[in-house]
């Protein structure tokens, strides 16, 4: 989306008078993997966002984004959207998009949120050697937190496709990969040595509102025992409902490969059944 079009896409939303849902994308994906999952949140009610990040926008204001994006930067962006819509709204996230989701969560920006294969936050302490691998693309050089960093066919197999042919994951690589910002890897990496990191999550908030996390249990990059850390750290939540999620058989490319309507459909009933009026 260009800074018009999302204007417009708030605009459109908030005149509908529906539900607003913005899908909240992670690193390596480009904002239109959502693009089935809009369509069959709209078939279903609902109105469906699918905003890219800063560097994809230029901010609401039409600012271009200046030096890395940043975890910060990011979620200032997407509160915004946010703030900008008259109703609040459902959010889902997958990786580090899920992150985002969590951390508006917590400051009660969200109706009810839907974290898939959540990046971890500070807390999450599970680092399995599959998640290593998969960042290493971007940690094996401290010079890829200035830039951004695409992943070659083989890793993105590796860190998204493992569980799926190579044929389907080379089409998925093809279709959806984008080269991702450097910087917010290394901040989640270090958020448990860093008091003042900005990929903290506010899990005790009072108005946080109903989540859902989700994963695949063959995941390599964020596999289900961060997952699980996420969870047990958000149903601490006294004042909303925190309900997991895990998929045998699924890897991190289930919001896009060809089982993305179990998920989709997962999500689509968790929502419903969650901000139903009344």
């Amino acid at each position: 989306m260009t800074t018009d079009t999302l204007q417009a896409a708030i605009d459109r939303a908030n005149a509908s008078g529906r539900q607003p849902v913005v899908f909240i994308h992670g690193l390596w994906l480009a904002p239109e993997s959502w693009t089935p999952w809009a369509e069959r949140f709209e078939a279903a009610g609902y109105a469906a966002l699918t905003p890219g990040w800063p560097a994809e926008e230029g901010g609401l204001d039409g600012a271009e984004t200046i030096g890395p994006e940043t975890i910060g930067k990011v979620r200032d962006h997407f509160a915004g959207i946010a703030r900008g819509l008259r109703r609040k709204p459902v959010l889902v996230g997958h990786s580090f998009g899920s992150l985002i989701a969590q951390i508006l969560a917590g400051q009660g920006l969200a109706r009810a949120t839907v974290a898939i294969s959540p990046a971890p936050f500070r807390g999450v302490l599970p680092l399995p050697l599959s998640a290593l691998r998969s960042a290493w693309p971007v940690l094996g050089n401290p010079a890829n937190a200035a830039r951004r960093v695409p992943l070659t066919k083989a890793q993105f197999r590796y860190a998204f496709g493992n569980a799926l042919d190579p044929a389907e994951s080379d089409r998925l690589y093809e279709a959806f990969h984008a080269p991702a910002p450097g910087k917010p890897i290394f901040q989640a990496a270090a958020a448990n040595l860093n008091p003042w990191t900005e990929a903290r999550v506010d899990t005790r908030a009072p108005d946080r509102g109903p989540l859902l996390l989700m994963s695949g249990r063959v995941d390599h990059t964020v596999p289900p025992p961060v997952v699980r850390a996420a969870w047990t750290l958000q149903r601490r939540n006294e004042a909303a409902v925190t309900e997991l999620f895990q998929l045998d058989g699924r890897g991190h490319s289930l919001t896009v490969d060809g089982g993305l309507g179990e998920v989709a459909d997962i999500a689509l009933a968790f929502i419903d059944r969650t901000t139903a009026e009344g």
